[in-house]
């Protein structure tokens, strides 16, 4: 009971448990339903039991009950096991759900797997009253599919485990210059040749290596809304990314008039095969507007969350500097120069998708040049975008890359894989801190929540994105859903101690986590090694 990840607000542990038999039901009122059937689908594939579902009628000794309560908050939730069986209620459907994960964890590290591990187990919850809430309203993990794609399987598996670790904004990075992911109809090109790249470059730069072979692929509109149902099922919101203006050379290869022509020969343009800030940004025009407006079109038709972020990080000016084109824009806007030109292209969008009932959120480079009243902000070069964000008014997910890049390496020996980055330890992602102390209450509150970013350079498939991810999710997740002290109050000894089980719930469902010790996966093999870091990576 003690070893739950993320640990909850209160815990009263009682004197015996409730069996699990083969006349256990899962009874649940009608607008919970949903919440058990996944639950319960879990539950028969590990355990073998048939609990049947029902309504929320009279219950036994062993069954599970679940029901909303009035009063909670939407997410906050109440488990308790005892005499009369196990009921969990929360304020809303998500709190529901959330108490379901955590019933999963009393359970057993075994209750995360697939299949039944014995057939003569015998599974039980402990007596124990459970009180939980989370801290921040989003809770996030951002994964990027334009360096590395991730085929539909790899971000339903990605969900599953964001909810079992209760959290809740998957933040999808569908475009950049090195792949464009998702189907425009009305554009075809954009999958036709954007999706693909000649060649994909592995190492770091100061050794890079480049596979001669193609790499690429993206998820049809189909794809698209079976990902953000199965989201949406575990109280999961996907926040589609589409990069402007910068970042889009992957888009100008396939659509070369949307690109700095009279500077630039953007037919010669191909899919980006390497990493860094990539020079070619597009062009301020009334093409590319309603080039993107329709981009954005099937974007909202696809995915119904509030926010859209657009981006708006690393744009290079030089292109607009000596374009004539750009140049010209900036006199008929009256701009005072490229920043807020930049600013101009933002706010064009802000306002298209103020119309439309949404919300933009970008990058912290959209602060420069003045920003939208509406706009939110992903503050990830470090704490003083957010800070600067919250001051102005402006909502803020607190997501830097010193604390919560999980692409940066683990570890400063030479072992780690292709290593980029800060070395950011299990216990530094602990110790993070949201919110900032500069911040006045009043502030603060724009402080949405936070989120940890997964880069994919160097994660050529899902094992790699794994060993990147975990075990540092599972302490980010704790950070974004537990009441905790300041980071250096913090127990990260007990932390770790909990970790123990953790690990074994990781092996049950199937993550090639980082081990906290002893050789890591390669070196179980001769010849096999790491490369030397290399510094901070070259992108966000």
């Amino acid at each position: 009971m003690s070893d739950l990840i993320p640990a909850p607000r209160s815990i009263t542990p009682g004197g015996g448990e409730v069996r699990l038999t083969p006349g256990s039901r899962l009874r649940a009122e009608a607008p919970v339903e949903g919440v058990a059937r996944l639950l319960g689908g879990a539950l028969r594939q590990v355990t073998g039991l048939p609990l049947r579902e029902g309504p929320g009628a009279e219950a036994a000794g062993n069954d599970i009950r679940m029901r909303l309560r009035p009063g909670l908050g939407p997410e906050e939730y109440r488990l308790v096991s005892d005499s009369g069986g196990v009921l969990v209620e929360g304020g809303g459907t998500a709190g529901v759900f959330w108490g379901a994960q955590t019933l999963r964890q009393l359970l057993g590290p075994d209750a995360f797997r697939r299949a039944p591990v014995d057939r003569d187990r015998v599974w039980a919850v402990p007596h124990v009253t459970i009180e939980d809430a989370p801290r921040f309203a989003w809770r996030g993990l951002m994964l990027d599919v334009a360096r590395h794609f991730l085929p539909k399987e790899g971000v339903l598996r990605y969900l599953d485990l964001m909810a079992a670790h209760k959290l809740n904004v998957f933040h999808f990075h569908l475009t950049d210059d090195q792949g464009w992911r998702v189907e425009i109809r009305r554009h075809p090109r954009l999958t036709e040749v954007g999706s693909w790249r000649a060649r994909t470059k592995t190492g770091h730069r100061a050794s890079p290596l480049w596979e001669d072979k193609p790499h690429g692929g993206y998820y049809t509109q189909d794809d698209i809304r079976e990902i953000v149902a199965y989201a949406a099922d575990r109280h999961i919101t996907v926040v589609p990314e589409i990069d402007v203006p910068g970042h889009s050379q992957a888009a100008i290869a396939s659509y070369p008039e949307l690109g700095n022509t009279d500077v630039v020969d953007t037919t010669a343009l191909s899919v980006w095969d390497t990493w860094g800030v990539n020079a070619n940004v597009l062009a301020p025009t009334d093409t590319t507007l309603r080039f993107y407006e329709g981009v954005f079109e099937e974007v909202l038709e696809l995915f119904p969350s509030r926010f859209v972020h657009i981006g708006g990080d690393e744009c290079p000016k030089e292109q607009w500097r000596r374009s004539a084109t750009a140049q010209a824009r900036i006199g008929e806007l009256g701009l005072a120069d490229e920043d807020a030109l930049q600013s101009w292209f933002v706010g064009h969008f802000d306002a298209w998708l103020t119309a439309r009932g949404r919300r933009l959120i970008g990058w912290d480079e959209i602060l420069e040049g003045g920003l939208a009243k509406g706009a939110a902000v992903s503050s990830w070069r470090g704490y003083a975008g957010g800070i600067a964000a919250a001051r102005a008014g402006h909502d803020v997910v607190m997501c830097p890359e010193q604390q919560v890049y999980l692409d940066h390496r683990q570890d400063p020996g030479p072992e780690e894989p292709v290593p980029i980055g800060w070395v950011r330890t299990l216990e530094d992602v602990y110790r993070f801190e949201p919110v900032p102390p500069e911040l006045t209450p009043e502030e603060a509150r724009h402080v949405l929540g936070t989120q940890a970013n997964l880069w994919t350079e160097v994660m050529e498939d899902q094992g790699r994105v794994d060993y990147q991810a975990f075990p540092r999710l599972a302490a980010f997740a704790e950070v974004a859903w537990s009441d905790l002290p300041a980071p250096g109050e913090r127990d990260f000894a007990a932390f770790e101690r909990r970790m123990t089980a953790h690990y074994r719930r990781l092996d049950a469902l199937g993550v090639a986590y980082r081990p906290p010790s002893g050789p890591l996966p390669w070196q179980r093999r001769p010849g096999v090694r790491g490369r030397p870091a290399d510094g901070p990576p070259p992108h966000r």
